[in-house]
C-alpha cells in the first residue's frame, strides 16, 4: 500500500509539497527540544517515580494481596502410602 500511496503522490504532483511541509516542521525542533527538556525534564522524571512509587506503595500495603515469599515452613509433605 506504501509503494502504490507514494507512485501516486509522485504522479499527482503533491510529493514535493508534502517533504516540504514536513521539513518545515522538523526545523528548529533540536533547540525547542533542548529547552524543554532543560525546563521540564527534572520535574517529569521527578513526578514519574513518585507516582510508580504511589502505586507500588498502595499496591503492597492496601489492596490485601497474598505476596507468599517463602513456603518455608507452610508446606510439610505428607507421608508416603505404599
Amino acid at each position: 500500500m506504501l509503494r502504490l500511496t507514494r507512485s501516486a503522490l509522485a504522479i499527482s504532483g503533491r510529493a514535493s509539497a508534502t517533504l516540504h511541509v514536513a521539513r518545515q516542521c522538523h526545523q528548529g525542533t533540536g533547540v525547542q527540544g533542548a529547552n524543554f527538556h532543560k525546563k521540564y525534564g527534572f520535574l517529569l522524571l521527578g513526578s514519574g517515580a513518585a507516582f510508580c512509587s504511589a502505586v507500588w506503595f498502595y499496591a503492597c500495603t492496601q489492596t490485601g494481596i497474598s505476596w507468599n515469599l517463602s513456603p518455608i515452613g507452610k508446606v510439610t509433605p505428607k507421608e508416603w502410602r505404599q
